[in-house]
């Protein structure tokens, strides 16, 4: 999925200004103005934005500009020490969120704008909470959390505020360097009292304890990756590697005097291996580990050719004025490229633009950034009244937060009015599957608004009540995510779940039925992973997954197994038997445990809440034939005879009705996306759930 989403460029420093710049340094100061950086981030940001808008894969972009932000950093923060300035901490972070604010103000703004305009309903509370999180510099934290999956290929369903995961990292640690810089200037203060500070250097002290920083996060980048690396892409901690690898280079820098070949060997290795890393490697799902050493040690080979002095050199290409212009508008052309990719295919329909697509959005994100540098961050950067007091830049920081603040808070309290008013409705207003049992057959649906509200879709997920306890708990790690219902005061029945969320959906329903009669329910789930035996058509860890449940099964002998028997499919064949469902389920009937398969119900290639909130709920497009559902003759079919103990049930017809599979029956939605069954839904088919469940099986 992709890529890096994004990452905001540093704000400009001394060492990326021409103003105040000298040549000459001392063992802490390295030369002012280095105009092949500036072109070196306006090739990362080209980096990133091609690979998000046309090969949706990870160009290591975002890793150069983590690398890049920390060596304008220790540049600044060393200079001013060597020339006896104070830090004055509190100003620095006041100063620098005045620089950032005001362009995120104006880009998240846009965002929300074209979320009313674009996206359905149903995303905007994920848009909202984002919010907060991007202006709090917590995004990253928040996408970690729910396991986004950044490497999906159709943007059109991602966040347009997603690429603020890496802004947020670079906040958190633009507060948390200044503190070593400071600790730093302390211990050399001290230090400087005693022997040994005359052989102590502010310069070295900074370079122990990034050394210390770089060890420590690379080797948890690297066993993070390994062993989570979902969550890992995000972990700031498993990024600090690359911000003390650019702090480490800056201190060195002053030390390094390369020749004149060897900048040009450096510049022009670094600047093909920068370029080549999204290509050559597979990266996808190996970031932020190991691998990103490749593009961090490609820029730092590049920073540390400089300037060659030859006309050979890469500091010829990066140099370019065109380039270098860019370099200044990387920041809000960061800003703005996700957001416009995200809205357009959004917009559009399509999954992934073409060349001239691509290139309109491109084009677009340039204008929006030149418009945005110009007009909002160059005026308040050179607006003289904040510098004069610190108070006075906290107040144009706040005034920034409310802009924002205003306008999500009262979005967010109307969705909750909303989300209230429809889940306050009479069931007679929303009977959902009962609306198509044959008693009312012919009877018009009363208007009424569609439950769950889109805000309310995100907690469409059955629920079940935790995990598992006493003798429920399994020995294999394999099944550590063991679940089960409350158990009951006298237990009448032990249940075992099987399979994946398609089997979670139908806890809904088995959940209340199993309390009202006395049953306990363990659930062993895993994510697209149906069970059945061992099959060649399931990969390694889907199938170690069943021998683990299936053994458990075994081990604690429960009376039922609770499975999904069929599989359903967003193409021809629309619906097939599971694979390998009969011997999968065969040693537990050979012991006298019975087995209850549920027909699966049926994907489609579009969201079908998001269909409704477009089109309305009764566009023909909302209503897939039943044909282009499920199978003309059950899969359910094919089972029967031929294991005793297995008992089918089949729950098609409260789902698809006439010929159709609608989005909306009753009042209610079907799905909550393109195919899971939603919580209320579910609940809404309890009594023929248990019904046909106990006229499946003869259970009373």
């Amino acid at each position: 999925m992709s890529n890096e989403r994004t990452i905001a460029s540093p704000p400009a420093t001394e060492a990326g200004s021409p103003s105040r710049a000298k040549s000459g340094y001392r063992p802490e100061v390295t030369s002012g103005y280095r105009p092949e950086v500036q072109g070196l981030r306006a090739l990362a940001v080209l980096m990133v934005v091609t690979y998000h808008v046309w090969l949706g894969r990870v160009s290591g972009g975002v890793d150069i500009f983590l690398l890049i932000s920390a060596f304008l950093m220790t540049l600044s923060f060393t200079r001013k020490v060597g020339a006896g300035k104070p830090l004055r901490l509190l100003g620095h972070w006041l100063h620098l969120l005045k620089r950032l604010l005001p362009a995120v103000v104006v880009v998240i703004l846009g965002v929300l704008a074209g979320t009313r305009m674009v996206l359905p309903q149903s995303r905007w509370p994920d848009v909202l909470d984002q919010v907060w999180a991007s202006l709090l510099y917590r995004q990253n934290w928040l996408l970690a959390d729910t396991a986004v999956d950044y490497y999906a290929q159709d943007h059109s369903g991602a966040s347009p505020l997603q690429h603020f995961w890496s802004l947020s990292i670079q906040g958190q640690v633009f507060l948390l360097w200044p503190l070593v810089f400071a600790g730093a200037a302390l211990l050399l203060r001290f230090l400087r009292r005693t022997p040994v500070g005359d052989r102590v250097g502010y310069a070295a002290l900074l370079a122990t304890a990034f050394g210390a920083i770089f060890v420590a996060s690379l080797v948890f980048s690297i066993e993070q990756t390994a062993t989570n690396q979902s969550y890992a892409y995000f972990d700031t901690r498993t990024r600090l590697w690359e911000f003390a690898l650019g702090s480490l280079l800056a201190l060195a820098l002053p030390h390094l005097k390369p020749g004149k070949v060897l900048r040009l060997v450096l510049g022009w290795t670094g600047l093909a291996a920068m370029l080549s890393c999204g290509l050559l490697l597979t990266v996808d799902r190996s970031f932020p580990g190991f691998i990103a050493l490749w593009p961090t040690l490609a820029a730092a080979a590049i920073i540390v050719a400089g300037q060659s002095g030859s006309r050979y050199g890469v500091d010829r290409v990066l140099t370019w004025k065109p380039l270098v212009a860019l370099g200044d508008n990387s920041y809000a052309l960061y800003l703005w490229h996700w957001p416009l990719l995200v809205l357009g295919l959004a917009a559009t329909g399509i999954t992934a633009p073409d060349l001239i697509q691509g290139l309109a959005i491109v084009s677009a994100s340039i204008v929006l950034a030149v418009l945005t540098t110009r007009f909002v961050e160059k005026p308040l950067r050179e607006w003289h009244w904040p510098q004069r007091r610190a108070w006075r830049t906290a107040v144009v920081i706040a005034a920034c937060g409310a802009l924002l603040a205003g306008p999500v808070s009262v979005w967010q309290s109307k969705l909750t009015a909303d989300e209230a008013v429809a889940a306050a409705q009479s069931r007679e207003l929303t009977p959902g599957a009962a609306a198509l049992a044959p008693e009312n057959a012919g009877k018009p649906t009363p208007e009424a608004k569609i439950i769950p509200a889109p805000g309310a879709m995100k907690n469409e997920w059955a629920d079940i009540d935790g995990l598992c306890t006493d003798g429920n708990l399994p020995r294999d790690p394999l099944l550590a995510g063991c679940l089960q219902n409350s158990r009951p005061d006298t237990v009448t029945k032990r249940i075992v779940v099987l399979g994946d969320s398609h089997a979670q959906q139908y806890m809904a329903a088995l959940g209340p039925v199993a309390r009202s009669h006395g049953w306990e329910v363990v659930a062993l789930l895993k994510g697209n992973c149906r069970f059945g035996g061992e099959s060649p058509d399931r990969d390694a860890e889907c199938n170690a997954f069943n021998r683990a449940s299936a053994q458990y099964v075994l081990d604690h002998q429960p009376d039922a197994v609770f499975t999904v028997a069929s599989l359903t499919h967003k193409e021809a064949p629309f619906e097939t038997e599971v694979p390998q469902y009969l011997e999968g389920i065969k040693p537990f009937t050979d012991t006298g445990i019975e087995v209850v398969g549920i027909r699966d119900n049926p994907r489609f290639n579009m969201n079908m809440p998001e269909c409704v909130q477009k089109h309305g709920p009764e566009a023909p497009k909302c209503r897939v034939p039943l044909q282009e559902s499920l199978a003309g003759a059950s899969p359910l079919d094919g089972y029967r005879g031929r294991v005793p103990g297995l008992y089918l049930v089949d729950l098609s017809d409260f789902i698809c009705a006439g010929g159709t599979c609608p989005a909306v029956v009753g009042n209610v939605y079907v799905y909550k996306d393109d195919n899971h069954l939603t919580k209320t839904y579910v609940q809404s088919m309890i009594p023929m759930f248990e019904r046909r469940l106990l006229a499946a099986t003869g259970w009373t």
